[in-house]
């Protein structure tokens, strides 16, 4: 059965940082390009970053792009979302997934999902 998990949300202060870990069990992690979506309240779940199955090629979105750094270890099955300058509009829960295909930004290109940990940026 796969498993994502995450972990390392909380709350912050206006240009903190916190990092986010995901780890992954039950799936062959080397062969999945995984990713980070996030959700506010009463808005659509949406893309934040992504990294291929070897850390070579990485995309994000432009609100998060220089502020955010997507990263993998292979060998601990977990991939890794840094974040700092962190804004009150970060605010979100934040999700790992998993997709067999290439990097990509469209939720549904995702096969599995985490349960999501609360990042809460105040100002």
């Amino acid at each position: 059965q796969v498993q994502l998990v995450e972990s390392g949300g909380g709350s912050v202060q206006t240009g903190g940082s916190l990092r986010l870990s995901c780890a992954a069990s039950g799936l062959t992690f080397s062969a999945y390009a995984m990713a980070w979506f996030r959700q506010a309240p009463g808005k659509e779940r949406e893309f934040v970053a992504a990294i291929n199955w070897s850390g070579s090629s990485t995309n994000y979105a432009d609100s998060v792009k220089v502020r955010y750094t997507v990263s993998r270890d292979n060998n601990r099955n977990t991939v890794y979302l840094q974040m700092n300058s962190l804004k009150p509009e970060d605010t979100a829960v934040y999700y790992c997934a998993a997709a067999i295909s290439r990097v990509a930004t469209r939720l549904a290109t995702y096969d599995y999902w985490g349960q999501g940990t609360q990042v809460t940026v105040s100002s």
